[in-house]
């Protein structure tokens, strides 16, 4: 194309030249940011790991590591004995790092690492609940938390960075298991109440029976009531040779037991020689 007759370019070319210098120039700032970014990139990451400065009115970092809590977002499930029902487990990890760290940072590598950890504690899980019936999500708890126990912190890193994480967890029941309990539950509560009712009294006749040998100790030498202690200990005597005579011949002779009872202490057969009074 030929310029215009006054010498300057035709519009079409200059639009032409000034896209072209565009491109030139967007290409060449593109080249020098990349070379920008590949200097200073480990001198950002390093500032980026580094604590804040802290400013006159800025307030005190709190002492000790940072320190991310983090909830699993959907219960892990792992099988029960026969596979028909299944654990379900809540989980929690507490993250922090020797490094200090700003927080953005310590998420970002707590989302790097939790998937690694979620599957760890899916395996103790697993492996300790293979063994046990759907119903026993209690001692499934205790044998995780003992898991846990023996190595509470579980480490994880990426290049120099050591991230650890503290898990803990709880375990809850199959909801299509629980209509299947909750008579047996019931009946267990209802045994445990009789059973505590029971304790009470045992020990309200304990207490009763220490005050009545207190009272007995006191007055010795009161005549009647030692002779009303004699007496007492002397019926129990016989109750208790009644009760040992009782169980032997129920056992030596279980048919003669049951025709011909023995006859309670405090009682006697009628002596058929003497008349019955009027």
């Amino acid at each position: 194309m030929t310029d215009a007759p006054d010498g300057r370019p035709r519009p079409a070319d200059q639009w032409r030249h000034r896209g072209v210098r565009g491109l030139t120039i967007a290409r060449d700032a593109s080249v020098r940011g990349w070379r920008w970014w590949a200097r200073h990139w480990d001198r950002l990451v390093a500032a980026l790991q580094d604590e804040a400065p802290v400013g006159s009115g800025a307030a005190p970092s709190p002492p000790g590591p940072l320190v991310e809590q983090r909830d699993v977002p959907r219960l892990i499930t792992v099988p029960a004995r026969g596979y028909v029902y299944s654990f379900h487990i809540r989980a929690t990890f507490a993250w922090s790092s020797s490094t200090s760290l700003r927080s953005e940072v310590l998420s970002w590598y707590v989302q790097y690492f939790q998937p690694n950890a979620i599957q760890r504690l899916t395996r103790l899980a697993a492996d300790a609940a293979r063994n046990l019936p759907p119903h026993r999500a209690g001692d499934l708890e205790v044998a995780l938390r003992q898991a846990l126990a023996d190595e509470p912190e579980w480490s994880y890193q990426r290049g120099d960075i050591v991230i650890t994480c503290r898990p803990d967890a709880a375990v809850r029941l199959d909801e299509r298991i629980m209509p299947a309990l909750q008579p047996h539950v019931d009946r267990l509560l209802e045994l445990e109440y009789q059973f505590d009712e029971q304790v009470r009294k045992a020990r309200y006749a304990e207490e009763l029976s220490r005050q009545w040998a207190t009272l007995l100790n006191t007055h010795a030498d009161d005549q009647d009531v030692a002779d009303a202690r004699d007496q007492m200990l002397t019926t129990q005597r016989e109750a208790a040779r009644w009760i040992t005579e009782l169980l032997r011949r129920h056992a030596e002779h279980p048919a003669d037991a049951v025709s011909t009872p023995l006859i309670p202490p405090q009682q006697s057969r009628p002596n058929p020689a003497q008349p019955a009074s009027d």
